[in-house]
């Protein structure tokens, strides 16, 4: 399942690795041969690449019974994809026979699954690994690693390997199906074992998985993004687009439909790219939906689309309905030209809106919902204000906003940035008043209607009440039986609060569910 290069690579770092006394000379040094740093120039080159497909994913017969008698603890920090890759590597440990448990305190070893996306959320991970340093004094043979986008950044992993000595392994984001390898090398070595491939990941089918309860699912369709918004860290930290083929993305639904799911995610960091890097049949995200729609599963969803690849085509095809819900995450980012210029999202304010237009008159009852960063690097107040009316024009009904945070390794960090945080912080303010007015105004659309909600579990404030989500992703609580757990059943909004409805069922569904309590 590698090449010949990443193996040694993946050595290489091994018996490289630092001791604690090693100088900052040593340290570039050792990066130069062993670890390549983000560039933009050599990673826009990577599209001739060949990415290689496996569906022969196994575990080794000598790591088989690893865990035996073990216990792993996995913290996910960041995206969708991040709680996907969790799940991946959650049914690789049991299948190394680990048993899973909810504290660190009771594990054997701890994977902190890491996001990259904003400094807030590194920041983050740092300060757990410091929370685990008295436990690794209190447990020598605790085996703690860190993973995911955060260890596909060179300035992180040196960070680590200067400060934090507790953490045993660091792999990335091409990395997670040789676990196994990497957790035999812990155990087996006094150092630090760190396995980061800077070449593109592969397409591994077969990976064992351990989802989070049995009513909704994430089904990976692609990986990586070659979008490179100047802003952004994920191309450097997920690789290239690659997709996996239809047929087993087709397969893998169709058994959780038969395994009773009632909703399905499909998961890209740039989703409605899918396909675009196929050389033998012509087979878009619209072509997906398509097949998607004839699966006996209830809802379909998908996350999360850049509007340059957003085509007629998928839109043709949403329209249709059935088990396509009518929610569309369609992140814009700011509502300024000149702002979408230099981020290189690759559409105007303009080219956005018409595609909007396009979708409401396809689907007319579509549910938009957006991110948008605010203080991008000379950002003048015009151009916010800019931002502020597509808000308007749009009529979302919420959004995703943040301050922009400088990645390392990004064209924007280089930015000269004159917008002191204080009118970023005023701005934010300024939008997330708009976002919330915008979110109670599409809340009370809602009152006295009839809407259908999958039941997901007890709310978090009364074990009495009952949670779930509609179609268009609204936050529904209501009282109910426990029976109610992961069906789709009839509530009627009886108050409509900011980012949440409060209803009660009607009475034949009532009747249903107190005759099955029964039963």
């Amino acid at each position: 399942m590698m090449n010949e290069n990443q193996r040694l690579e993946g050595q290489q770092i091994k018996e490289a690795n630092p001791s604690d006394k090693k100088s900052d000379k040593d340290y570039s040094k050792f990066f130069e041969t062993v670890y390549t740093p983000p560039s933009l120039k050599d990673a826009k080159k990577r599209g001739k690449e060949e990415v290689s497909y496996h569906k022969d994913f196994d575990i080794p017969e000598e790591f088989r019974g690893m865990g035996k008698g073990r216990k792993f603890y996995i913290r996910t920090y960041g995206c969708q994809m991040n709680e996907h890759d969790t799940e991946v590597m959650a049914g690789i440990f049991l299948n190394l026979g680990y048993e899973p448990t909810n504290t660190t305190e009771d594990a054997d070893v701890i994977l902190l699954n890491t996001c990259a996306i904003r400094e807030n959320a590194e920041n983050k991970v740092f300060g757990e690994l410091g929370h685990l340093k008295p436990l690794k004094v209190e447990k020598p043979d605790l085996i703690i690693g860190v993973c995911g986008c955060m260890s596909q950044e060179e300035s992180v992993v040196n960070k680590i390997l200067k400060t934090y000595n507790q953490v045993d392994m660091i792999f990335g984001t091409h990395n997670i199906h040789r676990l196994p390898h990497i957790l035999n090398e812990a155990y087996m070595s006094k150092e630090m074992v760190v396995e980061v491939w800077s070449k593109e990941g592969d397409v591994i089918e077969n990976l064992p998985k351990v989802r989070r309860g049995n009513i909704k699912a994430w089904v990976n369709i692609m990986y990586g993004c070659d979008k490179f918004c100047t802003y952004c860290i994920v191309p450097f930290t997920r690789g290239k687009e690659r997709s996996r083929r239809p047929e087993d993305i087709i397969q893998e639904v169709r058994q959780l439909a038969a395994q009773g799911y009632q909703e399905v995610t499909l998961l890209g960091q740039n989703v409605n790219a899918y396909g675009k890097d196929f050389t033998d049949i012509k087979f878009g995200l619209g072509e997906l939906m398509e097949e998607m729609r004839k699966i006996d599963i209830p809802r379909v969803r998908f996350t999360t689309s850049h509007p340059r690849d957003f085509d007629d085509h998928l839109i043709e095809v949403l329209a249709k309905g059935g088990n396509l819900v009518e929610h569309i995450h369609l992140p814009v980012q700011s509502g300024s030209t000149d702002v979408l210029k230099i981020m290189a999202r690759k559409y105007s304010r303009e080219q956005y809106l018409e595609l909007v237009r396009k979708i409401k008159a396809a689907i007319p009852d579509a549910v938009l919902t957006t991110d948008i960063i605010v203080g991008y690097p000379n950002e003048t107040d015009e151009q916010f204000e800019e931002t502020m009316s597509l808000y308007r024009e749009v009529g979302f009904d919420t959004a995703y906003t943040f301050i922009y945070s400088p990645r390392e390794g990004t064209p924007a960090a280089k930015m000269q940035d004159n917008v002191p945080m204080e009118v970023k912080k005023q701005r934010l303010q300024r939008l997330n008043s708009l976002v919330n007015e915008g979110s109670a105004e599409a809340m009370k659309k809602y009152l006295g209607e009839i809407v259908e909600v999958l039941v997901e579990g007890e709310s978090k404030n009364n074990p009495d009440v009952m949670a779930g989500y509609t179609r268009k992703n609204k936050l529904v609580n209501f009282k109910a039986p426990k029976t109610a757990i992961g069906k789709l059943v009839k509530v009627r909004v009886t108050d409509a609060r900011t980012w949440s409805l409060n209803g009660e069922m009607v009475d034949e569904m009532v009747e249903q569910l107190e005759a099955a309590e029964v039963n």
